[in-house]
């Protein structure tokens, strides 16, 4: 019997290592097989779901030999046939720190060229007080030809309408599930930092764009770090995890240490966080540059630092405002996509000579990548930390400090 594109449809692996993006790594007659939902040292069986030439992808069916670390789903909705919601949820939250962390140090060794630490004892640190339930403050649903709104399936167009996601906290959905949507519309649901629910839709496009309405409480959530209030709007970005934002900001001034009269960079900076913990250390005669794409977060950004003189918010790409830039920077801070910032951006920071460098990445391999050409064009690495501001997820958000 065959499954997808003439591979085989089930077999019988043991699962290796973990692999970026939240598989094992298996192998069957000297090929590779990419296996999710089945842990380190397993013996499980699996369905073959697609045929990539030199590699498989598989899900696990049956779990033959369980790891230790292997617990029943704290999500719900997800698993194989489920939700893409929570792909480790079925892993104690210290096996799942213990398997990002090994996942960063391969990817930094192999990508970046840099020995974090070695695989068996990296680790990612928890957030906050650690929960692996109920820590999500920020969700979008999509919606299907129904009107439903729903949680995709992993790689997939299809909705799972069971809205008990175990990353959300207790009732922050019970609204939604009722409610009928046009198809395609996004629904963007937040609890701010004053306990308020926010439900906006987006949504769906039509030729004159993508139309915004309130559903429920206000467009903007309000969201506070260190006595200073930010209204961002609820389809625009925000950390996540309710505690996130609050400790990147006080990583930042730790790391960034910089002296009255300095100058910063907060390079995809969004609403300007990391910008108000850097305008407080360089005083009124330093000065702050904030960029970013987001009109939105701009809007945010003016609004919340309007107080503070040495702070110029950009709406712009980083390349475009850097190349624009005459005045070097004393600390450059980036907190780019998924992507990356890439070789054009870490070129226009090295050519401008900033001596210090604190980079965040929320994607582990283009994280490394980037961690190289650093390394490459004369940095030092003082520090890497990996935090599991995703808990249930194979999602990490990862930091370099680095110097020249």
């Amino acid at each position: 019997m065959s499954g997808s594109d003439g591979a085989p449809a089930e077999l019988t692996l043991q699962a290796g290592p973990p692999a970026n993006g939240g598989s094992c790594v298996a192998r069957h007659d000297g090929r590779v097989v990419f296996v999710r939902h089945a842990l380190p040292g397993e013996t499980v069986r699996v369905r073959v779901q697609s045929d990539r030439g030199s590699y498989w992808h598989a899900d696990v069916i049956e779990v033959l030999d369980p790891s230790p670390q292997r617990i029943a789903s704290l999500c719900p909705i997800a698993g194989v046939d489920g939700a893409g919601c929570c792909d480790l949820a079925f892993v104690t939250p210290d096996g799942a720190r213990g398997l990002k962390g090994a996942v960063v140090a391969n990817q930094l060794a192999r990508l970046g060229g840099y020995q974090w630490r070695d695989e068996d004892e990296a680790t990612a640190e928890a957030i906050g007080d650690g929960a692996a339930t109920g820590w999500r403050t920020r969700v979008r649903l999509d919606t299907g030809e129904d009107g439903v709104a729903g949680f995709h399936r992993y790689h997939s167009a299809d909705l799972v309408t069971d809205l008990r996601c175990a990353q959300l906290p207790a009732g922050m959905l019970d609204e939604v599930g009722p409610l009928r949507f046009p198809a395609g519309a996004h629904v963007h649901v937040a609890v701010d930092d004053d306990g308020a629910r926010h439900i906006v839709q987006s949504g769906p496009r039509t030729g004159r764009g993508a139309p915004t309405s309130v559903v429920s409480g206000d467009y903007e959530a309000t969201q506070r770090i260190a006595g200073r209030v930010w209204r961002v709007p609820v389809t625009a970005f925000w950390q996540a995890h309710r505690d996130a934002a609050r400790r990147y900001s006080e990583l930042v001034a730790h790391w960034a240490a910089l002296q009255p009269g300095q100058t910063a960079w907060d390079l995809y900076g969004g609403a300007g966080v990391f910008a108000a913990a850097l305008a407080d250390q360089v005083g009124e005669g330093g000065r702050v540059l904030t960029v970013d794409t987001s009109r939105a977060a701009g809007r945010s950004a003016r609004a919340a630092l309007a107080d503070l003189g040495q702070v110029s918010v950009v709406t712009d790409s980083v390349r475009r405002a850097l190349s624009a830039e005459r005045q070097a920077a004393d600390v450059a801070v980036l907190d780019p996509p998924r992507a990356g910032a890439g070789r054009d951006i870490i070129d226009l920071i090295s050519a401008a000579g900033v001596p210090r460098v604190i980079h965040i990445g929320c994607e582990a391999a283009s994280f490394a990548r980037d961690v190289g050409l650093y390394l490459s064009a004369g940095y030092t690495v003082e520090e890497v930390r990996v935090f599991d501001s995703f808990p249930l997820t194979h999602h990490v958000e990862c930091v370099a400090v680095l110097t020249r």
